[in-house]
């Protein structure tokens, strides 16, 4: 047994430093935290602030052969993350594995290199409890915010919601920038752009220096350029450079990669993960631009190799954020020599973290930027074109240039043909279009990232799992907002004539970025009317804050979470007692049929609108609303519209054929069959024919593809990827698979693999009973209908071989079974039957559109 014991918290991380250490170190994972508080329950006593840590029930058996390895070793070396986290981890194995500080070392290191992993050996020190102290504060935090918030908003809004202080703040900036969005009234002005030509018959593009916001008063201008002799007045050359960016921190690699990869945040993190745990990165979880003395010199050999010295202009950043921790290193490659890796996926962030690190360590790019002033004296407004002539690329050679997210597209600077003052310049064209303002951009991961940072919410860690989880709970998504038309006005001046025509653009659409719910709506209004300190952008920051002064041993813990929670509790309790239920309700009008109101709300399945009301004679109908609609701006025509579903058209192949909206969206019913409405058709639009080919691409998409013994072979895409079907099995096929193009081997493969697996899933089954003895990842369970059980050790207190489950009675596994579930076999009492509230929705017939 090796006298040293090496604990970290990810598998990948272990098997990357057992490379570095030799035969006298062990390294083993704790698969991250060993325990943490209970999922049920609080798990903390509120007078004290003292936490009740539990070891899960599927760590308990690591936990086991963690202190089994504790107890041969001679010391035992906690390497977890540098960060607050990893420093909890490592406290949690010491208080759960009962290390002795005399044989116990805690080590830190920023990347993980042989070089990095002896130098930590060799600098050992103690757990830092204040950074200990103030993971446990915002662990803790957390936990009674979310469970004391969440039961006020099942019983205020709806049962299954949930609240936290730092997800409630992230939700709360979607739905004002979606507020903003809606409120905003756009202005149309008139931009004049024009087309010259010099001697050479160069093209030169000029926009006018001034917007008119009368379409007569730009007609106007163009009817004077008509006749004009256009001069170039004034030609200005400035120089100027460019600065590269700092290294990478956690947030900026999280926009870049979203801007440059499309990457998602959590997709960003987990591929930076990967990187630092096989020793390629730095760690990856910072807010620091710092680099080691070592990076820089790395960076600078790499550059003078490469590029030469003049590229060379080594330096280090500061950072502006006061909370950034400068002991930490930005993100960079551990080694400049490494320029790729092997892996595909690994290496575009790897590309772009190495790139990023180099050029920050280069010189400046130096341009040459040139102003052309294009008029006559004649003219009220003049011209102007701009262009930018790189003089010397410096970090642009190794970083190259990336469009920002936001920028506008009109002002990309071209570069310009030599002229020179006072040269006569004819022109081709002069347009004048109506342009409108637009509002602020809906916020893209990366951009709500950012924000989150500026207003010092949340910290590294916390941005990924943030933007997860309030996706998760469905308080906000990326569906597709599809875009209005409307009219703008472009007038033509043409050398012989000045041409004017209406024409439409589309505004408003979106793809890919975060819309909120109509659930989200409703929380937020709620939340932030009645726990306006919780949501406060400043009062989340001084949270952090607060973090930050107890990491730093400024501040006790339990005094932080005391001083909050004296004012949080009792708002909690007035806010359950005396606030009004929210659930977004509007009314929108009269019903002109029945003379009901009709109105909008959350209900118990999501959205919906009403035609009357609880109180009424006749109880109210109801319709579900549609995804593109929301409960805050639907108009009463469009509510109207919506009690017109379901409709039936004309049978098709002896099957009914109707048109519905479920919860998956709008769908053609045929026969017994949902197909889904492609995403942007109105279900009302849908015709007998449209609805026919709808069904006849369903049947070819449903066409067997093989057979298997005789049976059928059918392929799709479904919510876990693409699978095929063979009977009634569901096989999911996997990347290494060209599923376009499936052989009869592959299919022959897939399907004898997943029978082979099906058929040593079960050990026994009791069918009848709906008990069954089966093979799980973990070992062998046994389920009862949906619920899982434990199988408890047998007569010696060891585990059941799977000889003898083969064998244990039916009698013995429903004692298992009674044992941890007393009423598993109890019957059921009958509910007693209620009236239906509801009145179902008519089926307003529409009739079939016939065949031309």
């Amino acid at each position: 047994m090796s006298k040293n014991l090496v604990i970290v918290e990810s598998p990948a991380k272990a098997k990357t430093i057992q490379k570095y250490l030799g035969k006298d170190f062990e390294v083993k994972s704790s698969f991250g935290h060993i325990r943490d508080l209970p999922k049920k329950g609080m798990g903390i006593d509120l007078e004290t602030f003292t936490p009740d840590y539990e070891v899960s029930a599927d760590k308990k058996k690591l936990v086991a052969e963690l202190k089994a390895s504790v107890k041969k070793a001679e010391m035992v070396w906690l390497a977890s993350d540098e960060d607050r986290e990893g420093e909890a981890i490592a406290w949690h194995l010491a208080q759960e594995l009962k290390l002795n500080d005399n044989n116990t070392k805690r080590i830190v290191f920023h990347e993980i290199t042989k070089t990095a992993i002896l130098k930590a050996i060799e600098n050992p020190r103690k757990i830092d409890q204040n950074l200990v102290d103030a993971q446990q504060a915002r662990r803790i935090l957390d936990r009674v915010v979310g469970f004391e918030m969440s039961p006020v908003l099942w019983k205020k809004v709806k049962t299954g919601l949930s609240a936290g202080r730092v997800q409630s703040v992230a939700v709360r900036l979607v739905v004002e920038r979606e507020l903003e969005i809606r409120g905003f009234q756009p202005k149309s002005s008139y931009k004049v752009e024009g087309i010259f030509l010099n001697n050479n018959k160069q093209e030169i593009t000029a926009k006018l220096k001034k917007d008119f916001v009368e379409e007569k008063e730009a007609e106007a201008f163009l009817t004077q350029c008509k006749n004009t002799d256009f001069k170039v007045l004034n030609v200005e050359t400035k120089p100027g450079t460019r600065t590269a960016s700092a290294p990478f921190t956690t947030s900026t690699l999280q926009q870049e990669a979203s801007n440059r990869l499309g990457y998602g945040v959590t997709a960003t993190m987990r591929v930076a993960q990967r990187l630092y745990e096989e020793g390629y990165i730095t760690y990856m979880r910072t807010d620091s631009v710092n680099l080691s003395q070592e990076a820089i010199n790395g960076a600078k050999a790499q550059i003078l190799s490469e590029y030469g010295e003049q590229y060379s202009n080594p330096r280090n950043y500061t950072t502006k954020s006061a909370t950034a921790q400068e002991a930490h290193e930005a993100i960079r490659p551990t080694d400049f020599s490494v320029k790729t890796i092997g892996d595909v996926q690994l290496n575009k962030l790897y590309q772009l973290i190495y790139k990023r690190t180099l050029a920050s360590q280069m010189a400046n790019a130096k341009i040459e930027k040139t102003v052309i002033e294009i008029g006559n004296a004649k003219l009220p407004q003049h011209f102007e074109a701009q262009g930018e002539v790189i003089v010397f690329d410096g970090f642009l050679k190794a970083y190259g240039i990336v469009k920002a997210e936001d920028d506008d597209e009109e002002n990309n600077e071209k570069l310009l043909p030599k002229v020179s003052v006072g040269e006569d310049l004819d022109y081709k064209k002069i347009e004048a279009t109506e342009k409108f303002s637009r509002p602020s951009a809906r916020y893209t991961e990366a951009g709500l990232v950012k924000k989150l940072e500026e207003l010092g919410i949340g910290r590294p860690s916390t941005y990924a799992p943030t933007i997860q989880t309030i996706q998760n709970r469905e308080y906000v998504d990326k569906r597709e907002i599809i875009p209005h038309e409307r009219e703008i006005v472009k007038m033509t001046l043409g050398k012989t004539d000045l041409k004017k025509e209406v024409l439409t653009e589309k505004f408003g659409g979106d793809k890919n970025k975060f819309v909120p719910t109509d659930i989200g709506e409703v929380v937020n209004e709620f939340l932030t009317q009645n726990f306006a300190e919780i949501l406060d952008y400043g009062f989340t920051a001084k949270v952090e804050q607060d973090f930050d002064h107890i990491a730093n041993g400024e501040e006790q813990w339990k005094d932080v979470l005391q001083g909050f929670y004296k004012d949080f509790h009792p708002r909690i309790a007035d806010v359950e007692e005396n606030a009004d239920r929210a659930n977004g309700e509007r009314i929108l009008g009269v019903d002109p049929k029945s003379g009901k109101n009709i109105l909008v709300r959350i209900g118990r399945f999501g959205p919906m609108v009403q035609i009357g009301e609880q109180d009424d004679e006749e109880k109210p109908i109801f319709a579900s609303l549609m995804a593109s609609q929301n409960i805050a701006t639907i108009t009463l025509e469009e509510a109207l519209e919506l009690f017109k579903i379901p409709f039936d058209l004309a049978p098709f192949e002896g099957q009914t054929v109707t048109i519905g909206v479920g919860r998956f969206g709008p769908y053609v019913k045929w026969g017994e069959t949902f197909i889904s409405i492609p995403r942007g058709e109105d279900p009302l639009s849908i015709s007998q024919e449209r609805a026919e080919e709808i069904i006849n691409e369903k049947k070819i998409a449903d066409a067997p593809i093989a057979s298997f013994k005789g049976e059928p072979v059918t392929k799709g895409t479904g919510r876990f990827g693409p699978f095929i079907k063979y009977q009634s099995i569901f096989i999911n096929v996997p990347k290494r698979y060209d599923f376009d193009n499936l052989s009869q081997n592959d299919i022959n493969e897939l399907i004898e693999a997943k029978l082979e697996k099906e058929a040593n899933r079960y050990i026994q089954q009791w069918e009848a009973e709906k008990i069954s003895i089966e093979n799980a990842r973990w070992g062998p369970i046994v389920k009862h209908g949906k619920n899982i059980f434990k199988i408890p050790k047998n007569s010696k207190d060891e585990k059941y071989t799977a000889e003898e489950l083969a064998d244990v009675s039916l009698d013995e596994v429903k004692k298992w079974i009674t044992a941890q579930d007393k009423n598993a076999f109890k019957e059921k009492p009958k509910k007693a039957t209620a009236k239906k509230p509801v009145v179902k929705k008519p089926a307003a017939k529409k009739p079939a559109v016939k065949k031309k």
